[in-house]
């Protein structure tokens, strides 16, 4: 990747240069002009390794001009033609999957397995987009009056807006830009200034796959770049996730400008294990859903709900000899199960948890910082388990997002349902049981977007919807599948009647068609 360097910022690791990410705008890089950066770290050594520009206004002007100018033709070609460049991505993606997960690895810090296995999950995304031509066929009914035919079609909105996290930076704008860019729209990108690198390879392959200039586009920054594609006039829609605080600030002030938005906010999801579960496939299933990612995901169990005494103390057993197996390495080295979190502030965040769980009488089984770590300065901490967790605590309240997880005794299945019932979150939960009643009763009945039986993180494929419940979505539309179609389509309907050499005269009534 081509880069240009400029002079360290003190704190650097010593670096005698540095690599300067780009902006991406009009099919081409562009360096950053605000004169602000923001550190690109390696998590697993600590060190700097990039200087991402924050875009000012003016910056953002000329992205939305640039992408406002190709929207039109984009948008009037017919879908197959759009589709067609989607599947020439795809290929491309595909042949350059592993770099994108050294990326992913580089910035982010999670197991590069993992990191492929997101990416791969970005391109189911844009495999349902190469059908969605089948999605954008309107109605037809004829004769809904006398000599009177109404059909409906789905149109572009015009320029369209994406800002997303440091923990999926591949697969998240992936629920978004696909769908967009084959229902016809132009694309803005505002990734984390994290993990930014990424967005830009994307950029180069969705060029070489002959998406024309202007139509995608990315836009590093911060929150001065949040608030100005939430108030630039030219921005029809915003897609966002994040946490809720930020989701429910997006929806607010981008729907108080006339803007279509979907936020995804924060989660704390359960998984319930009843008496009857297969507690060896249970500890197995919590393991990887707690701790896979560092915990950095937004569809993580943090909340383990045992039901029964006897079920939580076997539970708990099991939970922690499989704890003891796990490798916390660089993301790179072969035999890592889970690498460094994002940056040093989020290290010292997710630590002062575990400070602040003893504190509220919390036992804590399993205290990552005493766990065999890396020596260095990454931002590493091993997977950490609390028992006898009660809600009333901050552990259980908030989103740690972090490799903790949180062990709850609930005395029955009603109990553990009100548990997450109660819950401000509802993105996503689990139960693992070997009865089909108890199953059914806890689909119909839980108060959550994703339910997963005997399955621990289930996130939609990408024909279905991705979307939680309460405040862990804000707006009517959740992402990908069919709902992400209606999000980035507008309806019209036409009714139509040609002249028969037949007048009805001067009408004033409402027209009824009869």
């Amino acid at each position: 990747m081509a880069s240009t360097t400029i002079a360290p910022e003190v704190g650097s690791a010593g670096n005698s240069e540095l690599r300067e990410i780009t902006h991406w705008i009009g099919g081409q890089k562009v360096a950053g002009t605000s004169g602000r950066f923001s550190d690109v770290y390696n998590p697993a050594t600590g060190h700097v390794q990039a200087k991402v520009p924050l875009a000012s206004r003016a910056e953002l002007d000329a992205a939305v001009a640039s992408a406002q100018a190709a929207a039109p033709a984009w948008g009037a070609l017919p879908p197959l033609r759009r589709a067609r460049v989607l599947f020439r991505f795809r290929e491309l993606f595909e042949q350059n999957l592993d770099k994108l997960a050294e990326i992913i690895t580089s910035e982010h810090g999670k197991v590069f397995s993992d990191a492929k296995g997101e990416a791969t999950r970005g391109l189911e995304v844009v495999e349902f987009a190469t059908g969605i031509p089948q999605l954008l066929k309107g109605e037809f009914s004829e004769q809904v009056g006398t000599g009177i035919d109404s059909w409906s079609m789905r149109q572009p909105l015009g320029v369209v807006a994406g800002i997303t996290p440091f923990n999926f930076p591949v697969m998240v704008p992936m629920w978004m830009f696909p769908v967009a860019l084959a229902c016809g729209n132009a694309f803005i990108l505002k990734p984390s200034e994290r993990d930014p690198s990424a967005s830009i390879l994307i950029a180069e392959l969705l060029k070489q796959a002959g998406l024309p200039d202007g139509v995608f586009t990315v836009l590093h920054g911060d929150k001065d770049a949040v608030d100005g594609i939430l108030e630039h006039p030219g921005i029809k829609a915003v897609s966002f996730v994040g946490s809720t605080p930020i989701a429910e600030y997006v929806y607010s002030k981008g729907t108080s400008k006339g803007k279509r938005v979907q936020a995804l906010g924060g989660a704390k999801n359960h998984m319930i294990v009843m008496p009857d579960a297969d507690l060896d496939q249970a500890a197995d299933a919590l393991v990887g859903a707690a701790y896979g990612s560092a915990g950095e995901r937004c569809m993580a169990i943090s909340v383990a709900v045992a039901v029964g005494n006897s079920t939580a103390d076997t539970l708990r057993q099991k939970l922690i000899e499989r704890i003891g197996k796990l490798k916390v390495l660089p993301g790179m080295e072969k035999d890592s199960d889970m690498g460094p979190l994002v940056t040093k502030i989020h290290l010292n965040k997710v630590s002062g948890y575990l400070s602040t769980g003893t504190e509220e009488g919390a036992e804590l089984v399993v205290d990552g910082r005493a766990s065999a770590l890396p020596k260095g300065e990454g931002f590493f901490l091993g997977a950490t388990l609390f028992d006898h967790v009660k809600p009333e605590m901050l552990i259980y309240k908030e989103e740690i997002f972090g490799p903790v997880l949180g062990l709850v005794r609930a005395n029955n299945f009603k109990t553990a349902l009100e548990l997450i019932n109660q819950h401000e979150f509802g993105n996503g939960t689990s139960i693992f049981t070997r009865d089909g009643d108890t199953a059914r009763e806890f689909s119909h009945s839980v108060e959550a977007g994703m339910v997963g039986v005997n399955v621990p993180i289930p996130v939609p494929m990408a024909f279905h919807s991705f979307g939680g419940w309460k405040r862990s979505l804000f707006g009517d539309h959740a992402m990908h599948g069919p709902e992400g179609v209606r999000f980035y389509t507008r309806i019209k309907t036409i009714t139509a009647r040609w002249p028969t050499g037949i007048r009805a005269g001067v009408d004033t009534t409402m027209p009824t068609l009869g």
